[in-house]
């Protein structure tokens, strides 16, 4: 499956807070439909052997995955700040 590339830029962070001590790689504002956010972690967790979810329209990915992450959106023809 193909999904549109949003114009506006995502937001790649990461977060620690309320997780017990566990990073978290933070994919915000990826302004698609929720299929389209599903596809997209499907693609994340792959390329980075880590388990992740769509929670709140943001998509995580477990681990402090920044360059891996950031990478792979770009590659696909994200912009990413």
């Amino acid at each position: 499956m193909t999904f549109p590339i949003p114009r506006d830029p995502v937001v790649l962070r990461i977060e620690k807070t309320g997780r017990g001590g566990k990073t978290v790689t933070i994919v915000s504002r990826p302004a698609m439909h929720p299929a389209g956010k599903e596809e997209l972690l499907r693609r994340l967790k792959a390329a980075c052997g880590a388990g992740g979810t769509v929670r709140n329209g943001e998509i995580e990915i477990q681990g402090d995955q920044r360059a891996r992450v950031k990478n792979l959106l770009e590659g696909m023809g994200f912009r990413v700040k």
